[in-house]
């Protein structure tokens, strides 16, 4: 893996931030170095993990040589930005510590983005495996689309996985980078990227492998409620703001209402009776059940 130009192949940086994947963290380094594309610079950063993942990744980098730094926890969104700051890639390709790449992933987007100067943010379809590594067989392949700022904000097409993002480095530095008040760092990054008139293209093509286990953050529905309105208030001068939160809350009213009473009466108290539908009515029918 080189950290100099090859010729007129762009050098893609690749960001591992690790925090407590030590299950998971060494099959997530090596599907990197095991890339297709010649061109690339492997940075892998743990951020305070308390099981044995420094050990894991330090055996690694005595074999492969990559960049390697352990730092007291600073959070994903800051530890991104700090590394893509001494990062050299024109693109940067940030990547979770449980999840796999596909060989010819980087190659395939950075060929896609080169004459897309529009395109901000590449990425694909993925395969979604468990804990363990076999494949869940939950995937639905979905064909090559492009997303706007109205796409993403009013979710009007599938988003982009997020262990297929691509970025230009062009697009992230004139939107500052991440937002380390917003802990959920792709849905903000994505719509400040779009707003600021960049484009999302996902490519039909599966890219990486998703691991499916029980600390994805997905499942931690108070966090993603936090996360996805302080997200959506940032874009509050949208004539359609008051909507988007209002679906996202009986969404997740749906979600929740039996697992997490506390937070279902939560969601419901801040719903107006005019967006009221039938997801609040299923959602309130499970409030009422037992846990």
């Amino acid at each position: 893996m080189s950290s100099t130009n090859n010729g007129q192949q762009p050098l893609v940086s690749v960001i591992i931030a690790s925090y407590n994947h030590a299950p998971y963290i060494e099959a997530s380094i090596l599907s990197v170095l095991a890339q297709s594309y010649p061109n690339i610079e492997l940075l892998v950063v743990d951020d305070g993990s308390r099981d044995d993942s420094v050990s894991r990744i330090q055996a690694l980098q005595a074999i492969h040589g990559f960049d390697f730094r352990s730092q007291a926890n600073k959070g994903l969104s800051r530890t991104l930005n700090e590394t893509i700051a001494r990062a050299k890639g024109s693109l940067i390709a940030p990547f979770g510590s449980d999840d796999i790449m596909l060989p010819g992933r980087i190659a395939a987007q950075v060929a896609y983005m080169a004459d897309k100067p529009e395109v901000g943010i590449c990425a694909g379809n993925i395969r979604t495996i468990d804990a363990t590594g076999r494949p869940s067989g939950k995937d639905r392949d979905l064909p090559q689309r492009r997303l706007d700022f109205e796409d993403v904000f009013l979710n009007r097409k599938t988003g982009a996985p997020a262990p297929t993002l691509l970025f230009r480095r062009e697009a992230l530095e004139r939107v500052g980078g991440f937002d380390p008040e917003v802990r959920l760092e792709d849905l903000m990054i994505e719509l400040k990227i779009t707003r600021a008139g960049y484009f999302i293209d996902i490519l039909g093509e599966p890219l990486a492998l998703y691991r499916v286990h029980e600390s994805n953050t997905y499942k931690n529905y108070r966090f993603m409620v936090d996360n996805v309105l302080k997200t959506y208030e940032r874009f509050s001068d949208h004539p359609d703001y008051a909507k988007v939160c209002a679906r996202f809350r009986n969404s997740m009213l749906l979600k929740c209402a039996r697992q997490d009473k506390v937070l279902g009466r939560e969601l419901l108290a801040g719903l107006p009776w005019t967006a009221w539908n039938l997801k609040t009515l299923r959602g309130l029918w499970r409030l009422l059940l037992p846990a």
